[in-house]
């Protein structure tokens, strides 16, 4: 964890990135320029699937926002007639062979972002191998398929990119990892379809989302309660996302004193990791929440949210999927 502080001072804030950082990103950035290049000449092949797919992602590490997002336009299609469906790799996940999630999905395997997006009731295909994997969807009646997290993974030709940017932190010192925290540079926002500002205030070109909470909702039973009731109570936030700084922040927003518990993304939770003794209320994200529920406890809660976007937003990446239809 101390390097990761030192790295995570260097990328967003006034610390120097370690000296062997700087050789690492200019071979990463020779790697990163070459596999592209050799996609674009046709090198190497992207496999084109019989049904428009939309990509979301990002060019920067760390959480952005991507789930509920995806999640957010998966019920926009929806609502327009589409019958999406989502491929991911299953970050987190054991799982190796292509997959289609069934009704009791083990995060352990397919990883907790599927199973998350899967509890939205869209169908969820994961797999190594993204192709593959599509076209599972393809064949379950999908007529347009979502990938998340997938703007580096070529292999799957896409018809509409769409980038999720921090607000907050933005693109941090602008360097590629490790010396800063892009997976790309930042000539690539030159490429995409369509670009989305998570928090803070959007630049041109840029269309604003914001997450949204509502009530907080038990893991054992799925009550539910407002968030605004634990204002001013002592509780321990749990958050083993890309940037656990946004929840913890959010919480106390709505006037909740938090200790923090902060684990590496995609963590494995196991009952001890929460064990604590002092019987305060517990409160984590969705995402943290699908691999906690079989061992939860009463004063265990999850904090949903949603993402927001301006109507003209789902509008052009529908314009974008029927444009790719007609080619």
């Amino acid at each position: 964890m101390a390097l990761i502080d030192t790295l995570e001072s260097a990328w967003y804030g006034s610390g120097r990135a370690p000296w062997w950082t700087w050789p690492l990103a200019a071979l990463y950035g020779g790697v990163t320029r070459l596999r592209s290049l050799l996609y674009r000449i046709g090198w190497l092949r992207s496999v084109h699937l019989p049904a428009p797919v939309v990509v979301i992602g990002n060019i920067s590490v760390g959480g952005t926002g991507k789930t509920p997002l995806t999640i957010a336009v998966v019920a926009a299609l929806r609502a327009r007639g589409y019958r999406p469906g989502v491929v991911s790799r299953g970050y987190g996940g054991s799982q190796r062979e292509p997959t289609l999630l069934g009704d009791a999905p083990d995060p352990a395997q397919v990883g907790d972002e599927p199973c998350l997006i899967h509890a939205s009731g869209v169908p969820v295909a994961v797999g190594r191998d993204r192709p593959a994997a599509a076209q599972l969807l393809l064949d379950a009646g999908c007529d347009v398929l979502i990938a998340d997290d997938g703007l580096q993974h070529y292999r799957l030709a896409r018809d509409v990119e769409i980038c999720v940017i921090d607000g907050v932190r933005r693109f941090g010192n602008r360097r590629l990892l490790p010396a800063g925290p892009l997976r790309e540079p930042l000539s690539r926002l030159q490429r995409v379809d369509l670009r989305v500002c998570n928090g803070g205030v959007a630049e041109a070109g840029e269309y604003p989302m914001q997450l949204r909470g509502g009530d907080v909702v038990a893991l054992d039973d799925g009550r539910t309660q407002a968030l605004a009731d634990f204002s001013g109570q002592r509780i321990h936030a749990v958050a083993a996302i890309g940037n656990p700084r946004r929840f913890f922040d959010s919480l106390r927003a709505a006037g909740i004193e938090v200790i923090e518990h902060a684990f590496a993304d995609h963590h494995g939770f196991t009952r001890a990791d929460l064990d604590f003794t002092d019987g305060l209320p517990v409160l984590m994200t969705d995402k943290d929440a699908v691999k906690c529920r079989r061992f939860a406890q009463p004063h265990w809660w999850r904090v949903p949210v949603r993402a927001e976007l301006p109507t003209a937003f789902f509008d052009a990446v529908a314009a974008r999927i029927e444009a790719s239809r007609r080619h």
